[in-house]
């Protein structure tokens, strides 16, 4: 029975750190990791918060809980 309590513990422990908000800093790096790999050279990945997206379009993240936004844009040459 103490077993089971504690593999119960261990899991309910595991699934909040799973589902704790990401720091905006740590997911834009892990994003602008994906777009290099595809061969991307010249864009733009800015933090801004929910009311300043204007285009949906160009949200390619959300972190913080929710409350800010990761947006992309390609610069052209």
């Amino acid at each position: 029975m103490k077993r089971l309590i504690l593999t119960l513990a261990c899991c309910a422990a595991a699934n909040s750190a799973l589902a704790a908000p990401k720091p905006c800093e740590e997911l834009k790096a892990e994003i602008e990791a994906k777009i290099q790999a595809q061969g991307v050279t010249s864009y733009t990945l800015e933090i801004v918060s929910n009311e300043e997206v204007h285009d949906k379009n160009m949200v390619v993240g959300s972190c913080e809980g929710g409350s800010k936004k990761i947006i992309y844009q390609k610069n052209d040459r």
